[in-house]
């Protein structure tokens, strides 16, 4: 494969990153309702997911903006094409952030291990 393909084909993985990542964010109004009743609820927690989430998501939107705008301009020999591929995969490296904080406060929801302010009970603590 050579590199006008890679490049090409990495563009269209990340139109459809952007495209499940509206799919994903669909999913958590629901996922929300669901865990309401339960034992390990955090509005606090369910919150900060959100909040990470909403971010990621934009990240990802425009990520697949950018990725079409540069795929066109690629087909069509456009001069800026090198450059908004740049800026499009220089996006994604700082969206690893965004998507790191998004997995993080959505397994601190259920897995109270994991956050920061857990503390092992006294009774677990093995010698």
């Amino acid at each position: 494969m050579d590199s006008d393909a890679l490049k090409r084909f990495a563009m269209i993985i990340l139109i459809l990153s952007g495209i499940f990542a509206f799919a994903s964010m669909q999913s958590g109004e629901r996922a929300e309702e669901m865990i309401e009743s339960t034992v390990f609820f955090s509005e606090t927690h369910i919150e900060a997911h959100e909040e990470a989430a909403e971010t990621f998501a934009i990240f990802s939107y425009v990520i697949a903006v950018l990725a079409i705008v540069s795929l066109w301009a690629d087909f069509t020999k456009k001069s800026f094409a090198m450059i908004l591929t740049e800026i499009t995969l220089g996006l994604c490296i700082v969206s690893l952030y965004f998507a790191q904080k998004t997995g993080t406060t959505g397994g601190e929801i259920r897995h109270e291990e994991i956050r920061p302010s857990f503390v092992v009970p006294e009774s677990e603590h093995h010698d």
